[in-house]
């Protein structure tokens, strides 16, 4: 059994551990496949594909959503298994590695998909995301784990940092070689894109290596059991967990609002860009307007962690939620460029803290010998609440012929996720996992 190299609890926050610096840098790592392939660039050129095919602008973009529903439904449904399972194996570093590299292969198959193949292209979005999502299983369950429990916010919070800087670096060179393709040797702005998949997938593996490489495994829960075994339990614990996870009152009043609100969360990064482009952004302008975001991203999500800081996470997740309600609302009127330039700023000012705040306050929840296996639920949770905010996107957008009406229906989420947020108390939910006995 492997020793947990926790930081000392006396550390300074701002000090962090050698472990955990390694764990920041995957943030920095796979944050490209949200901002450069999911956010970016992969809503607008399945559009492409599937307007090339004959469809029709408004349909593409409805099959566009019901391709992100359908990848967020498969990882929610093998998520709290991955998790329940690798507990028992103590191959967590191992699960990952599995996934990521899944994830990191077929990004780099994106860039041969034909022309008007547009099936082929929601087939391996869906893989991609699988990769990516089921790394994040256990990428996440590593936080208490190289964090002290003060720690938690400022680790956490300096992730997403890291990871809007990285994906924001990426994605300047990204828009370099769609505006002047000539510039990297490339015959046009369609080449340019399915290099910028390629280079997506490379930057992903190699800033990889200190995680895997400096990361400590965590413990396994009892005995190291073979893998036939392993998924035996693994399928009776994520039942009882099912059970039992309800008698943590308050980490599941939280599931219940996070599942609400990251659904309004997830919609908006997933269909920003095919929403611009059914309206006439460009697919530059929308790249630019992003890449914008993700260094204005940064230093909000440090205010937002000094933020939690003062006036708690639950609030200041809260205040995150008002403003995703407002943009919401305000997109249903986007009609140019400079809208989508303006929306984007906002949002970004608030998604970092939203993110990084509601992991570590889940984690202040969570019983750390359980971690895995409630990670597994935590991202279960968030990938099937993700499942349905596309899902109405694309259905009113097919029914409707446009989808400004999509757009308002978003604001719902933000507004039920932060009336259940309310009534979740934090302190109980941390006194409980503490002492498990006491549920």
């Amino acid at each position: 059994m492997n020793a947990v190299a926790e930081p000392p609890l006396n550390k300074p926050e701002h000090a962090l551990g050698r472990s955990a610096r390694a764990w920041c840098m995957y943030d920095w790592a796979n944050s490209v496949f949200i901002t450069s392939v999911t956010a970016a660039l992969y809503p607008p050129f399945f559009r492409s594909l599937a307007t090339s095919a004959g469809l029709s602008r408004s349909v593409a973009t409805a099959y566009w959503g019901y391709t992100s529903s359908a990848a967020l439904l498969l990882v929610a449904l093998l998520a709290p298994l991955l998790g329940a399972t690798a507990d028992h194996t103590g191959g967590r570093k191992r699960y990952m590695a599995v996934f990521a590299t899944l994830g990191m292969v077929v990004t780099a198959l994106f860039a041969l998909i034909g022309e008007g193949a547009w099936q082929l292209a929601a087939v391996l979005f869906v893989l991609a995301t699988l990769g990516f999502t089921g790394a994040n299983v256990f990428y996440d369950s590593f936080l208490p784990h190289v964090a002290s429990r003060s720690g938690l916010d400022r680790v956490s919070s300096r992730g997403f940092a890291l990871g809007y800087l990285g994906g924001g670096i990426l994605l300047v060179l990204h828009l370099l070689m769609i505006r002047h393709p000539d510039w990297f040797g490339m015959p046009d702005r369609g080449f340019a894109v399915r290099a910028a998949f390629t280079s997506a997938a490379v930057w992903w593996a190699a800033f990889s290596i200190p995680f895997f490489r400096r990361v400590p495994e965590p413990p396994t829960v009892g005995r190291v059991a073979s893998s036939r075994i392993a998924i035996v339990e693994g399928v009776s614990r994520l039942l009882r967990t099912a059970h039992e996870i309800r008698r943590y009152k308050q980490l599941f009043l939280f599931l219940t609002a996070f599942w609400v609100y990251t659904d309004g969360v997830g919609t908006i990064v997933r269909m920003a860009t095919a929403y611009g482009d059914e309206i006439g952004v460009g697919i530059d302008h929308m790249v630019a307007a992003l890449v914008i975001t993700q260094f204005i991203g940064i230093p909000f999500t440090f205010l937002f962690a000094r933020l939690a800081e003062r006036i708690s996470a639950k609030s200041a997740i809260m205040v995150t939620l008002v403003v995703y309600a407002c943009v919401s609302g305000m997109a249903y009127f986007m009609r140019t460029a400079a809208h989508f330039y303006a929306l984007a700023i906002a949002v970004a000012m608030v998604q970092g803290g939203c993110q990084a705040l509601s992991r570590s306050l889940f984690s202040r929840m969570v019983p750390r010998e359980r971690g895995t296996e409630f990670f597994g639920f935590y991202s279960a949770s968030s990938k099937l609440a993700g499942v349905f905010g596309p899902l109405v996107f694309g259905a009113v957008a097919h029914a409707t012929g446009q989808s400004r009406l999509g757009i308002v229906s978003v604001v719902a989420f933000f507004a039920v996720g932060a009336l259940t947020l309310a009534r979740v108390d934090v302190e109980q939910g941390e006194m409980v996992a503490a002492s498990p006995n006491r549920v």
